[in-house]
Order: C-alpha cells, then sequence, then structure tokens
C-alpha cells in the first residue's frame, strides 16, 4: 500500500512567537517528504525535534508578525514494524489525564462493561461510545472532554477518542490517543483514534467508524489531545485561517473488517 498525504496551513502571526507544527509522518517511514515554512512569503528555517512514540515537532522560532504559510507532502511505501508495549506505557496510560476523566467516569465504566476482557472490551467501549454519540461538526470546544461530551452526547473525533480512552482506563486497559492522517475521511482533515494495550499489543480503534484503520498514518501519540496539536504557539499570538489536509492511498482503498485486530506503524 502506498500513502501519500498533504497539509497546507495560513494563518496569522499577530507578535513575535515561536510556532510549534506536529503534522509530520512520525517515524522514519516517508519514503518522501518536504516542509516549508514562509512568513510574508520569506521561507523560514525549521529545527526538528524528536518526541515520544517517534512524533516529530517542527519549530520555527522568532515567527512574525505577518502571514505564515505551512506546506507539508509526504509519501509512505508499506507499513513500519508495529510499536512494543513499554513498561513506562504500561502505567502511564492508566492514569487520569485533563480530558480523559477515567477517574470520575470509573462508576459507569465498570458497570456498562461489566464480565467483559481483552477485545470483548475493546469492541465492547468502542461500539457503546460510537452508538451514544452523535458526530457533529463543530460541535466541540478545545476545553471539552470526556465528561462533558458524555454529557451533550455529541461530538467530533477527538471527543469520541477521548471518551474511549476514559472507559477504558477506567477498566484498567492502558489506553492512548494518536492523531493520523486518515485515508477515506469524509470530510478530509486530521483525525484521532485510539491505541489500546490488548492481548500484548497496541491495537488501533476508531470510535466514529469514518476511515478504514489499515490505512491510518501515526503523526503523534500522547495521553490526550494536549499531546497532539498540529499546531501551537505561546500567547495566543497566532490566528488560523485556513487548514486543508490530504491522504489518499494507491491502489484503492480497503474495507475495514471490523473482526480483524489492526495495529498503527
Amino acid at each position: 500500500m502506498q500513502r501519500s498525504v498533504s497539509c497546507r496551513i495560513l494563518a496569522t502571526v499577530t507578535m513575535p512567537s515561536e510556532v510549534v507544527l506536529s503534522i509530520a509522518v512520525a517515524g522514519p517511514t516517508a519514503a518522501t517528504e518536504s516542509l516549508t515554512v514562509t512568513l510574508d512569503g520569506v521561507e523560514r528555517a525549521i529545527t526538528e525535534v524528536e518526541a515520544e512514540h517517534q512524533t516529530r515537532l517542527h519549530v520555527v522560532p522568532d515567527v512574525g508578525p505577518g502571514s505564515l504559510s505551512v506546506t507539508y507532502d509526504a509519501t509512505v511505501i508499506g507499513v513500519a514494524d508495529p510499536p512494543p508495549i513499554t513498561t513506562l506505557d504500561s502505567f502511564r496510560y492508566l492514569r487520569p489525564s485533563r480530558y480523559c476523566q477515567s477517574d470520575e467516569l470509573a462508576a459507569v465504566a465498570r458497570f456498562e462493561f461489566r464480565g467483559l476482557e481483552g477485545r470483548e472490551l475493546l469492541d465492547g467501549v468502542s461500539s457503546w461510545v460510537g452508538t451514544r454519540l452523535a458526530y457533529v461538526e463543530g460541535s466541540s470546544r478545545p476545553t471539552d472532554s470526556a465528561v462533558s461530551t458524555l454529557l451533550a452526547r455529541q461530538g467530533v473525533c477527538r471527543d469520541f477518542a477521548h471518551l474511549t480512552i476514559a472507559m477504558l482506563r477506567a477498566c484498567d486497559v492502558p489506553t492512548r490517543f494518536v492523531s493520523v492522517y486518515a485515508p477515506g475521511l469524509d470530510p478530509m482533515d486530521f483525525h484521532a483514534v485510539v491505541e489500546a494495550a490488548v492481548d500484548g499489543k497496541w491495537l488501533v480503534v476508531d470510535p466514529t467508524g469514518l476511515a478504514p484503520r489499515s490505512t491510518l498514518l501515526r503523526i503523534a501519540t500522547g495521553r490526550d489531545a494536549a499531546d497532539t496539536a498540529f499546531l501551537s504557539s505561546p500567547g495566543n499570538s497566532l490566528t488560523l485561517d485556513a487548514l486543508t489536509v490530504s491522504a489518499v492511498t494507491d491502489p484503492v482503498l480497503p474495507v475495514d473488517d471490523l473482526r480483524v485486530p489492526v495495529q498503527l506503524s
């Protein structure tokens, strides 16, 4: 399978600031890749910083004020080896986090999914979240958490992921948040899915069911959306004007068989 992805960002920088991008495919998996950042048409220097789980951050120092343009393109051929579950992972991703309050939802999770373990638990939580939330574009606020999403009964992919993570952690399953490029997603955008440690493997879950799991390309991995923001700048010094994301597969988009466990590369 060959996957081609791209991202275009236009933003207005109102005061000198540092810009951090998390839009590159994780790890050394891209066959071809390019990233260009310009301010008012002048190309700027970029520093790559390696984060956890082969996440690659790109830092652009001393930007602005002015019009910021970011262009990223990558092609990935085949798949890389899936990541192992480390000792640190096994307890770090059991803890509650800012957007995934597994401690507050523990009673609900343990009642709803009592008696389930392993793949049955994973499938049960994913199905439960997918059937209880409505996917509504524009319904999510940046501060929404798993608890507020459950009360509102609606959200976007990040909200589906946060609630799934909180429920699985409450059932003692290490679970983490992954931002991805998702061929087949409609409307196209960055996407958020879940990885759960089951049967000694990180298995990917997408409670929205909006894209085939086998086509997903990892960008960033963390406790929740706070660890995976595609664009950040301190001091509210940046306004996002436009975002365009593309992700396609060659030769064809596969059908996602939910009976088959899938690992992200």
